[in-house]
């Protein structure tokens, strides 16, 4: 290759931009690009002409790359000679318009050292490519103006707004064509307003990252094993109203020192052994998803319905035995495997039976570990509580009164966990103990508003392999434990459980906190869920019922601004109102934002 003289004036390239030089020093240049002056190095530029050229604003001659394609017929040349070829003679706007025919890569391919014609077919497939290129971006802009119509002519392109919608993806290039925030959000409100979506779709599960998809992995039948015959008992099993999977059954039977208190729970540790498939994938969803419309169960359907307590005239139990003095004071723990036959009853249904002898001495069993609880320092919130229940397109939200049914069944589980904490703490066995710090006060009064502000003393919940106080519960220690079929961790305290009673290898301490760790992020996704669902239904039942009022009380005020609690649904609404705190209001829904979960209100009295 000849050695090139650059020179003040010359035609180069720099970056495959057109630059003129502007001064040569020694081993450096000085250029002028489109962008402005920069030094560089020789090397770092190729000459297009010797020039001299006075600025970049060099005129390019016209000619038709067509033309000089059909001349040269397959021939390699130098730039400078098919320069010449096309316009004639070799100028620097006849060798920069040679070079802006290799950019544009349809005819010719190369560089200054040498140009070489594509093959007839290659040409044909960049003109073919360009031209499907032009369509493309003809149809996205007719899409996008159709779209400022509210026109859906192919919703296929709008595939990353619900992605985006979904939280599958951050970006939407739709959204931005719209000049639209690139949020869920938006994403959501677009869909809506172009009716792709409808007010039934909720996204929050898969925007949380929890799995909608029903378990399907198979499982072994459970195997015989020595049992504990409880069948003379009476086992309740007592539930919400179309409960599908019950987990937990009370018996309670007289004793020459006072009572024994029986915690029946379901036992599909049985079946789930650690580190199995069905283990693995219970961990990776860490609980059931509880949604208004359905239900995904953290185990495969199937096998739920096998080891639930009722389902069947006989069931396996995995059973808690609580003995307690006249007092109903717990004196000892201690845990079997067993088999019992369970009778289901629903809140409602308990609650009309409190004066039987089972169910009176439950409930009198409930009103004192309650009392006990509550002078330990518990924290006693007692706030309204719906069920939101959708079927067949019908959002339905039912207030659930506060049965002393459901109070005793609450004090029993609480009571076996902390029996199977003090039980797996005096063996050393790891569990994934719960405990909490002490709140950061105390609730002042059994108002509305007081129990509103409740909720924000409570401290986050810890899990770890050793036991500690849960303060919040007013227990010394304490397990999850009478939910395995829907909570991964009461799973695992089943499983060393188990482990235990069958002298087999325990989980160890580091094995039960990387468990815990995986499975308490999932559960929290799945609490997250369950919260925005049934937020977004309770505002579709709004949309649905434009007229609705309620009454609610004002439980906090932060400048002219109130949240009221409207305890028919359960959810607070922020208003502008120069109500006190505990003060009654009539609100009626003006508007609802489904997209953000929000709804405007009429504060009517």
């Amino acid at each position: 290759m000849p050695v090139v003289i650059l020179r003040t004036g010359s035609l180069v390239l720099y970056k495959s931009k057109p630059a003129r030089v502007e001064e040569v020093s020694g081993d450096k240049l000085e250029i002028s690009t489109p962008s402005g002056r920069v030094r560089v190095r020789p090397k770092d530029v190729v000459e297009l002409h010797p020039g001299p050229v006075a600025n970049l604003d060099v005129s390019i001659p016209s000619g038709d790359p067509r033309d000089a394609w059909d001349l040269v017929e397959g021939e390699t040349f130098s730039l400078a000679d098919l320069a010449d070829l096309a316009f004639g003679s070799f100028t620097p706007g006849a060798a920069l318009g040679v070079w802006n025919w290799l950019q544009d890569g349809t005819y010719f391919e190369g560089g200054v050292d040498g140009v070489k014609p594509k093959s007839p077919g290659a040409v044909q497939a960049t003109l073919d490519a360009r031209e499907a290129k032009d369509r493309e971006a003809r149809e996205w802009d007719d899409f996008i103006a159709a779209l400022k119509r509210r026109d859906v002519t192919d919703a296929r392109k709008l595939a990353d707004v619900e992605s985006l919608a979904s939280g599958r993806t951050s970006k939407s290039r739709v959204l931005t064509a719209l000049g639209r925030l690139e949020t869920p959000q938006e994403a959501h409100a677009l869909l809506l307003d172009l009716g792709v979506w409808t007010e039934t779709r909720n996204p929050h599960p898969e925007r949380a990252g929890v799995s909608t998809k029903d378990v399907a992995l198979p499982f072994p039948t459970a195997p015989s094993e020595d049992r504990l015959d409880l069948t003379h008992l009476s086992a309740l099993a007592i539930d919400d109203e179309g409960s599908a999977d019950p987990d937990d059954a009370l018996s309670i039977e007289r004793t020459d020192e006072g009572w024994r208190l029986w915690v029946h729970v379901a036992d599909p540790a049985v079946i789930v052994t650690p580190d199995s498939e069905l283990d693995r994938e219970a961990r990776t969803r860490g609980a059931t998803l509880y949604l208004p419309d359905r239900t995904i169960t953290m185990l495969p359907q199937e096998l739920t319905d096998a080891v639930a307590l009722g389902l069947t005239e006989t069931s396996n139990a995995l059973s808690v035995a609580l003995d307690l003095n006249d007092a109903f004071e717990v004196t000892n723990v201690d845990v079997h495997l067993t088999r019992l036959h369970v009778t289901r009853l629903t809140y409602a249904e308990a609650q009309e039976r409190l004066h039987e002898p089972t169910l009176a001495a439950l409930a009198e069993f409930g009103r004192a570990a309650r009392s006990r609880r509550e002078a330990a320092g518990a924290l006693m919130l007692r706030l309204p509580e719906v069920r939101i229940r959708v079927r067949d397109g019908d959002v339905r939200i039912t207030s659930l009164p506060p049965f002393e049914s459901r109070l005793l069944v609450q004090e029993a589980m609480m009571a076996a966990g902390e029996g199977v904490a003090r039980w797996a703490a005096e063996r050393e066995i790891a569990l994934p103990f719960a405990a909490q710090d002490r709140p950061l006060g105390s609730v002042e009064g059994d108002d509305l508003a007081s129990q509103y502000a409740g909720r924000k003393l409570l401290a986050r919940t810890r899990f770890a392999p050793s036991p500690a106080p849960h303060f919040g519960l007013g227990l010394s220690m304490y397990a999850q434990s009478t939910s395995p079929l829907r909570r991964y961790l009461d799973l695992v305290v089943h499983q060393q459980v188990r482990a235990f009673l069958a002298g087999e290898r325990l989980l160890s301490g580091r094995e039960i906190s990387a468990r815990t760790a995986e499975a308490d992020m999932a559960a929290g996704a799945v609490r997250s869920a369950e919260r925005a669902s049934n937020r977004h239904w309770t505002l579709v039942f709004l949309r649905r019922h434009a007229a609705w009022r309620g009454e609610g009380v004002v439980v906090e005020r932060k400048g002219a601004s109130a949240t009221v609690l409207l305890p028919d649904l359960a959810l607070d609404a922020t208003v502008t109102a120069p109500h006190d705190l505990g003060e009654t209001v009539t609100l009626e829904v003006a508007s609802v934002d489904l997209p953000n979960l929000t709804a405007r209100w009429r504060v009517l009295t």
